[in-house]
């Protein structure tokens, strides 16, 4: 490996004095876009009781997360190019911009198209806060500032469907979007105001072909994900062509990206030291199990074990919490120490554990016992998910900042959007082969005979997609195993994230 392919030692800025201040406008940021899937989710059934369109429900969301996906790397190469501030504040503006005109939509078409701008600036929101967290903060002091972005996390979480829920209940459900539009314009003021990062405008080609391959092949990870198993079945031709699409897409892509002046996507960010592309190994597991396991928990204790719809958001607590204390702490330890391969080595371990545990629930688990094997999948998701994000921030230049970030965000969705997708295909072949109808059943409503089936089905369907979670998360054990251990600097340049044992190699070449 030569030299060139590690980080570069451009100077890195030190702490600002009010880093928190400015942060804070990042995370409001990002809590406005982490909340309005989880509202809008909420306010769903009212929505389609005023503009109609049943059958088009599914893209309401689709639209959004399929958009977000696409243009996160965009925004991200944007911000590398021509300045992070001026990326992330256009983002948050479009965003707002989506919000008013989702508010407005008289139709469901129109509130699709309408979703797709909201998704758009939603993409930039999360490549650019990761991106200027590691342009203001020097790689020992970031794990200081990691219970900010773990709590923004778990408020949204937790949040989203309260606030949902009260929304249409005590508002018109547009006020589902409208809602969005003084927090908006408060982190707009916010960060205009108080956000300060160099802006080296580079004069360079855009990646045009790049940016299209990628949106190609990333559409076609997404669709497939979000129709296999219920639109379409797995083996069908257009979950096949799908799946070419998306293959000889990429293959184009890593083509192209090899011969431009300026990629998209620079390649040395997985291939210049293993610890990214381990990141990203982390990174989508703990999508996979932050969407698997806030999807399908909170069905299980509702349909099995008979808790209130209504407390749905207040049903995470036992395993949001631990996430917000645990990364805290290890944020703390790791900013005093600089040592942090420990902690996604643990938080594989606790993953694995707490969901192997999730999956031998049944009928007679209390909720205590649920509650308790909950907290271990917080404990591990805080050693884990934030953990992943520094790893990866410290094995690229900052230089490439952006892009590193916004292909991590990229992998944390994509890991959800074939979580729930594999997830929602095992849950829907349990529970169809005792109940045909599924997850539309009201178990209350089934005669006892039926009502017994049907949740011997649901648990069988959990039980099977918790299980599958653990195994996913075991071979994220092996991953972390295998990261590098490379010392955090308190300031000044980024430390070369090369192997003691390959330093020599990489002098001589």
């Amino acid at each position: 490996m030569s030299t060139a392919s590690l980080p570069s030692t451009a100077a890195e800025p030190t702490v600002p004095k009010n880093v928190r201040w400015v942060l804070l406008g990042v995370m409001l940021a990002m809590l406005l876009s982490m909340l309005d899937n989880m509202v809008v989710s909420t306010a769903m059934p009212t929505i389609v009781g005023d503009l109609g369109g049943l059958d088009h429900i599914s893209w309401v969301v689709t639209a959004y997360t399929l958009i977000t996906a696409v243009t996160t790397p965009v925004w991200g190469k944007f911000g590398d190019l021509f300045g992070r501030k001026p990326m992330y504040l256009a983002s948050i503006a479009v965003f707002i911009a989506g919000s008013a005109l989702c508010g407005a939509a008289q139709s469901m078409g129109e509130l699709i198209a309408f979703r797709v701008v909201q998704g758009i600036g939603a993409g930039g929101i999360g490549a650019g806060a990761f991106a200027l967290i590691g342009a203001l903060v020097p790689p020992r002091e970031r794990g200081k500032y990691q219970g900010m972005t773990a709590s923004v996390m778990a408020i949204g979480t937790i949040g989203g469907p309260l606030l949902g829920g009260f929304v249409t209940g005590h508002f018109d459900w547009r006020w589902a979007f409208y809602i969005n539009l003084p927090i908006g314009l408060v982190a707009l003021v916010w960060l205009a105001s108080k956000l300060h990062v160099p802006t080296k405008r580079i004069k360079a080609k855009i990646d045009w072909a790049g940016i299209t391959l990628l949106t190609l092949s990333i559409s076609a990870i997404v669709l497939a994900a979000t129709w296999a198993g219920s639109t379409y079945a797995w083996g069908s031709w257009q979950i096949l062509c799908l799946g070419v699409v998306a293959i000889a897409g990429l293959a184009l892509f890593i083509l192209v990206e090899k011969r431009v002046s300026e990629p998209l996507l620079p390649l040395s960010v997985f291939t210049g030291h293993r610890n990214y592309p381990l990141a990203m190994a982390l990174t989508l597991a703990g999508g996979v199990v932050m969407f698997g396991a806030g999807l399908y928990l909170p069905l299980f204790q509702q349909s099995v074990q008979g808790a209130s719809a209504t407390n749905s958001g207040l049903l995470m607590l036992p395993m949001m919490i631990p996430v917000v204390i645990v990364s805290t702490i290890a944020g703390k330890v790791m900013s005093a120490t600089g040592k942090y391969k420990i902690f996604p080595v643990l938080g594989t371990v606790f993953l694995t554990a707490g969901l192997g545990l999730l999956a031998t629930m049944d009928a007679g688990t209390s909720f205590t016992l649920t509650g308790l094997y909950m907290v271990l999948v917080g404990i591990g998701l805080g050693f884990t998910m934030q953990m992943a994000g520094t790893i990866a921030q410290n094995s690229v230049s900052l230089r490439d900042m952006g892009a590193a970030m916004s292909s991590s965000n990229l992998f944390r969705t994509l890991g959800g959007s074939l979580g729930v997708a594999v997830f929602g295909s095992l849950f829907t072949r349990a529970v169809q082969a005792d109940v045909p109808a599924g997850r539309e059943v009201d178990p209350n409503a089934l005669p006892a005979g039926a009502k017994d089936a049907y949740l011997t089905a649901v648990t069988s369907g959990t039980s099977h997609i918790f299980l599958t979670a653990a195994i996913v998360c075991a071979l994220a054990f092996a991953a972390a195993l295998f990261v590098v251990e490379v010392p955090l600097k308190k300031a000044g340049p980024p430390t070369p994230v090369e192997a003691p044992k390959n330093t020599a190699a990489a002098t001589a070449n």
